[in-house]
């Protein structure tokens, strides 16, 4: 953990901020269940992702679509009891804002009244304002995310990088902007051009936080089981694997039924004996 990380005992949004203005980078990974955020908190990052990729890494779902507001508070309350110092963000899922901003403004308060999360992450510019004005009206934090966002997939049609053309590229902006403006404390850029994501940053006060969009942001978020090798299917240019998990687990799984099958587990030592009497 570096020094900087170590004299912030709990991460916050005004946190975040100061970070973006001396231009240190925020760093951010998902999570979904006690054990593995413990070991992520614990190691220092600064904020942690309860995504709505559960439905794909946890669930085995094609898409985030079908998760819903209940396993996500269920995914959220089990990263919430592991953390002592990041900043936990939660996805609101798919069908649970889209409607009207009630609906909007039920699902926030839900998330952060059961699981105990630090804010929760919107998918959407313009069209979701209304709901981003009543949930930050209640007082939580919103992260906004642009860009390639995953819940419009069959709108996309694709997962292919977003806001090439100019139209599209200009929308972004406007709609980073407005997210601002809002309240919004945070943005996440997906999978756009690299050059966007830097003049959006560099337009915005608040930290820009990028998937897939380039180096010149304030942060960078990647999946955990992307990245730590747990998941090999997935293999976008913007993917850096720091541990093939997968490998080791399948060797200790190996050792572990031959050691079963030999009769080496378990050894005497490993046993337990009834006491001797006299």
């Amino acid at each position: 953990m570096s020094s900087a990380a170590s004299e912030i005992k709990r991460v916050t949004t005004h946190q975040l901020h100061a970070m973006k203005e001396r231009g240190e980078k925020i760093s951010m990974i998902t999570a979904y269940d006690y054990s593995m955020a413990r070991i992520i908190d614990a190691a220092g990052i600064d904020v942690i992702l309860v995504g709505d990729s559960a439905s794909n890494v946890m669930a085995g779902n094609e898409t985030t679509l079908p998760i819903t507001l209940d396993q996500m508070i269920y995914h959220a309350t089990s990263v919430i009891r592991a953390v002592k110092r990041a900043f936990v963000v939660v996805d609101i899922p798919f069908g649970s804002y889209q409607s009207n901003s009630s609906e909007a403004l039920r699902s926030a308060i839900r998330i952060m009244k059961e699981s105990g999360a630090h804010g929760i992450k919107m998918e959407g510019g313009k069209e979701i304002q209304e709901s981003v004005t009543r949930i930050l009206s209640a007082g939580i934090p919103v992260m906004g995310h642009l860009g390639l966002t995953p819940q419009s997939i069959y709108k996309f049609g694709t997962y292919s990088v977003r806001a090439r053309e100019g139209e599209e590229a200009q929308k972004l902006i406007e709609d980073a902007m407005l997210l601002e403006e809002l309240g919004c404390f945070s943005i996440v850029l997906e999978k756009i051009p690299a050059e966007l994501a830097e003049k959006v940053a560099e337009k915005l006060s608040i930290p820009i936080i990028g998937i897939g969009a380039g180096p010149r942001v304030d942060g960078q978020v990647l999946v955990m089981h992307d990245m730590l090798g747990i998941n090999k299917e997935f293999n976008p240019r913007f993917l850096r694997r720091y541990a093939d998990l997968s490998e080791i687990i399948t060797g200790a799984m190996h050792n572990f039924i031959d050691d079963v099958k030999s009769g080496d587990f378990p050894s005497i030592e490993e046993s337990y004996w009834q006491k001797k009497e006299g």
